[in-house]
């Protein structure tokens, strides 16, 4: 689990949760409350070896932030505009989210394209965005339909160059490869198909414009069980609906740690 870029070192194991809009504000800072009385407790955390984020829904950013201050786990959005100020109704301004403490905002979900329309110069623009207002994207990417890993890792090379096509210089960056025939399934992409299109895409990285850390972590019905498997390439988990349950969580930090 290392990050394949010329003089680069071993990175975290990294696990992060969207609560989509399944929470209600109140759910959602008692899940963070025992998430990050978790994370507190656990050795593997503390040491820096698994780091952990959140991304709630917006409503409950405010008390899903106050909930988590002092503990180890990192907070972000699920979405932002592409610009920051003006007569914009609705939009969720970037400068906002870095002024209440987000650390990630999450870009290019496939719910995103599928329902609310967006493609690739919506997300190029929102990339911008979080970056110049000093927030790591969580760029995701997957391919629609069941193909060969070959094939699946050209799609979400693709898919990340034209993110990052008008990028100049981008610091952290997360990569959620999730692949689209797999959200919300009963079952995540076989094991083997993940490592080996991870592994793909890393060769890949060194051609980006980014100068941090680019863990690459894997999201599509994604649950305890599952990070061993995929650990010959993944630098982690992208959780979902699987990860509302804290005890789940609390299995999967220990699956975590288990494997640095």
């Amino acid at each position: 689990m290392t990050d394949e870029r010329p003089g680069a070192g071993r990175l975290p194991v990294t696990l992060g949760v969207s609560l989509k809009a399944y929470l209600g504000v109140r759910e959602s800072a008692e899940w963070a409350a025992a998430i990050g009385a978790q994370a507190s407790a656990h050795p593997a955390v503390r040491s820096g070896a698994v780091e952990v984020f959140a991304l709630p829904a917006l409503p409950a950013l405010a008390a899903v932030s106050a909930t988590l201050a002092g503990s180890p786990v990192a907070y972000g959005a699920q979405d932002l505009f592409w610009e920051d100020r003006g007569p914009f109704t609705g939009a969720v301004s970037g400068a906002d989210l870095a002024e209440l403490g987000c650390r990630y905002v999450e870009i290019g979900h496939a719910e995103r394209r599928a329902v609310f329309g967006e493609g690739e110069e919506v997300s190029r623009r929102k990339l911008a965005a979080a970056v110049r207002n000093g927030l790591t994207p969580v760029v995701c990417v997957g391919e629609r339909s069941r193909q060969s890993a070959e094939r699946a890792a050209e799609v979400c090379a693709a898919q990340l160059e034209s993110v990052l096509a008008e990028a100049e210089e981008v610091g952290d960056l997360v990569i959620a490869y999730e692949p689209e025939w797999a959200i919300g399934r009963a079952e995540p992409a076989p094991p083997d198909h993940v490592v080996d299109v991870v592994r793909a895409m890393k060769r890949r990285i060194a051609d980006l414009p980014v100068t941090g850390r680019v863990p690459v972590i894997y999201g599509g019905s994604a649950g305890p069980g599952l990070l061993a498997t995929i650990a010959a390439g993944a630098d982690g988990l992208f959780l979902g609906r699987f990860a509302h349950d804290p005890a789940a969580v609390a299995v999967m930090l220990d699956e975590a740690a288990a494997i640095r």
